[in-house]
């Protein structure tokens, strides 16, 4: 039987579009390799929002080039799509597939392993003919603005496959950030169908899941797509007969996230629901009440910031100012005092001054943030903040990312101690160190608990103290949904 072993690089999306690759290879009789080394096919699903992304995956090539020199090295992903030619020319890559291809990758990878039936590569592949032809013949890449295929399979991180599975249902970006390259190659916002998400979802929790996360490149935009081309599922089969959408909704047949995640909850039984980032302007009252309201929504909200400076924000072209972060932060925080609040900041953006990133480090000092995941600028070839003057020199943008990351420790640790003393309800993950096992809680925090439990579990714990970084607890008893 041959063998295939897919490496993903960077983001849950990314992660997401390689489960699906995983599921087609084995829906053609492929078998999984433990280790690139021993695959006949290797597929690096590749990210390409940073420099530093661009080179983990080219020293991933020489490396398994290097170990498995026999083996078909192809390269899909973003950093595909963006720069096709610059991957095939490095030693051992066989085939170049940008994400307007990725659907068919296994068509294109395998069909003299296993033909398929459907395949369609005389008349569907179009590789770059103004290549040489040694060279055209590796790449299959063509207008991402085009394409229209989603693809979707749940994703079980390694350690944690009993537990938590990732749930792609949005791909693409309508927005044109001035710093940002993932709109011009994951290419227009599109969703997947209702009726998938609940079909998938179910058989999740048919499984024996009790928490799902969706995901998307940009989440709040979900369905906007599926509204414009007239293609919902009737309100009466999504509400059970109700003959109203959700509050809020001033459109009838529009879909949005609110409805979504109302669907899910009306027509599954999955226990615990968590959403992934969502953009400042689509955080709704009437999503913020709904996941304030309901026991199987996870207290958890992460909104990226990018900037606390009004100028800045302009500069990259965000559709918020810091006055509208700011009030759906407090609403948030407000609606669900205990949540984890997350947020995505950048650092070093062409012209930052000294006054700007103090703007954002007193916005996020005030703020009750909980987390952070901070980041330092990387220019992105076509992208309009690349020319942009007045480029931060790399010295101050790591000083100043040290400052916020400094910062948004303490403000975790003060989160953290704020349930020492208290009980907490937690997910139990199939990890066991030495006298703990490991667990995330409702609210986004990690927690060992004293002693062997079983994987994918809810308990309620004591919090008895914080220690490396994770709350320490003993079980109390377990939750009942």
């Amino acid at each position: 039987m041959a063998s295939f072993y897919v490496e993903n690089f960077g983001c849950r999306a990314t992660q997401a579009d390689g489960a699906a690759i995983e599921r087609q290879f084995r829906d053609r009789g492929l078998e999984r390799a433990f280790l690139p080394s021993q695959a006949e096919i290797v597929v690096l699903n590749t990210c390409t929002v940073t420099a530093s992304a661009d080179q983990d995956a080219r020293a991933a090539i020489r490396r398994i080039h290097r170990e498995n020199p026999a083996c078909q090295i192809v390269v899909t992903g973003c950093y595909a799509q963006r720069a096709p030619e610059e991957l095939a020319a490095l030693p051992g890559v066989s085939r170049v597939i940008g994400n307007s291809h990725k659907h068919l990758l296994v068509d294109i990878a395998v069909p003299a392993i296993a033909p398929s039936s459907t395949s369609s590569t005389a008349t569907t592949f179009v590789p770059l003919t103004s290549l040489a032809p040694e060279v055209a013949n590796q790449i299959y890449v063509s207008d991402i603005f085009a394409h229209t295929e989603l693809l979707a399979a749940p994703v079980f991180d390694a350690a944690n496959q009993r537990t938590r599975p990732n749930l792609k249902v949005q791909d693409g970006c309508d927005n044109r950030c001035s710093f940002c390259v993932i709109p011009y190659v994951r290419g227009h916002s599109r969703s997947l169908p209702l009726s998938q998400i609940l079909r998938e979802v179910n058989v999740l929790v048919e499984s024996g899941y009790r928490e799902v996360v969706i995901s998307g490149i940009n989440l709040g935009r979900w369905g906007r797509d599926l509204a414009r081309q007239n293609d919902a599922v009737p309100r009466e089969h999504v509400w059970g007969g109700s003959p109203r959408p959700p509050k809020g909704n001033s459109h009838p047949s529009t879909f949005c996230l609110e409805y979504l995640v109302s669907a899910i909850l009306a027509e599954t039984t999955l226990e615990k629901l968590r959403i992934s980032s969502v953009e400042p302007m689509d955080w709704s009252d009437e999503l913020i009440r709904l996941i304030a309201k309901s026991p199987r929504i996870a207290r958890h909200a992460h909104v990226p910031m990018q900037s606390g400076s009004d100028g800045v924000l302009r500069r990259m072209h965000r559709k918020y100012r810091p006055w509208h972060y700011r009030e759906k932060i407090e609403k948030i925080h407000a609606a669900m005092p205990t949540a984890a609040i997350g947020a995505d900041v950048m650092v070093g953006f062409p012209g930052e001054t000294d006054t700007e990133f103090e703007e954002t480090r007193l916005m996020i000092e005030e703020l009750p943030f909980t987390y952070l995941h901070v980041f330092t600028y990387s220019p992105r070839p076509g992208t309009p903040a690349a020319t942009l003057p007045n480029q931060v020199p790399v010295r101050v943008a790591r000083e100043r990312n040290r400052i916020l990351r400094d910062l948004a420790a303490a403000k975790k640790l003060e989160f953290q101690k704020s349930f020492v003393g208290k009980t907490i309800e937690a997910i139990t993950l199939n990890v066991f160190h030495g006298q703990y096992t490991e667990a995330l809680t409702d609210n986004y925090l990690k927690l060992r608990l004293k002693g062997p439990l079983p994987a994918n579990h809810w308990i309620t714990a004591q919090v008895e103290q914080v220690e490396g970084g994770s709350l320490i607890g003993l079980e109390v008893t377990p939750v009942t949904m």
